[in-house]
């Protein structure tokens, strides 16, 4: 059986919700590339991601469950200003000692990386704020 990548993730967390969800509706699934995203964050973008991948005749099932899953968060998630529903979570180059901080200690410790600051953006209106 063939399996195909039907989305990608940049963090095992968001990978195994999606994954688990899949599951529940009895779609095939595995993780591609988890455990070196995992183990060495450095190469998240060297590889892609962690890649969902679904077995090939489930795929239209599976593009059709994850859209419903993310237009239903969408619809619950607001922003706070002016209340659109188009916000992700975004890297935030405002804080900047995080990321001198980071090339410091991967510098000194080698393969050492710390996550970068994330943030809700609104796609609206532009404002940002940090909590869920």
């Amino acid at each position: 059986m063939n399996f195909v990548a039907v989305s990608a993730y940049l963090n095992y967390i968001d990978a195994h919700i999606a994954q688990a969800q899949l599951e529940d509706a009895h779609i095939r699934c595995w993780l591609k590339d988890e455990h070196t995203v995992t183990t060495n964050p450095m190469f998240t973008n060297a590889v892609g991601g962690i890649k969902l991948m679904v077995a090939e005749p489930q795929l239209g099932r599976a593009q059709e469950l994850l859209q419903a899953i993310e237009a239903e968060r969408r619809r619950h998630a607001r922003c706070p200003l002016c209340a659109g529903g188009n916000i992700e979570w975004v890297h935030t180059p405002r804080k900047t000692a995080n990321n001198v901080v980071s090339a410091a200690l991967s510098y000194l410790f080698g393969n050492m990386a710390l996550a970068p600051d994330k943030v809700q953006h609104c796609f609206d209106c532009g404002h940002e704020w940090d909590e869920i």
